[in-house]
């Protein structure tokens, strides 16, 4: 749980995800198309990867991926985010939290 807080508090936005995930790959793809440059770790990928699933199931993340954190708190997965950006709150999150300027 440590790691998992520790990586999420270094970018303004972070994605925890799987490389063969494909609501993982449109969430980049929006953050992408905002004009937000995530940090990304592919669990699937990572040595530590497993473990760090099952913290951020403890987290609250069911499903474990994606995970959005924005300013090194957790805003959910898939369905709160794209719920966060049809209302609108979402770019106000991202400005607040210095990934995007304008």
């Amino acid at each position: 749980m440590d790691r998992v807080a520790k990586l999420a508090s270094q970018k303004a936005v972070v994605i925890f995800s799987k490389s063969s995930c494909c609501m993982s790959h449109a969430i980049k793809r929006l953050f992408y198309e905002q004009g937000v440059s995530p940090a990304i770790y592919e669990l699937d990928e990572e040595s530590r990867g497993k473990e760090m699933e099952w913290a951020l199931i403890r987290l609250g993340c069911q499903p474990s991926v994606p995970a959005v954190f924005i300013g090194g708190k957790l805003v959910g997965s898939a369905n709160t985010v794209m719920t966060l950006h049809l209302n609108g709150s979402l770019k106000k999150l991202l400005k607040d939290a210095g990934a995007l300027w304008l």
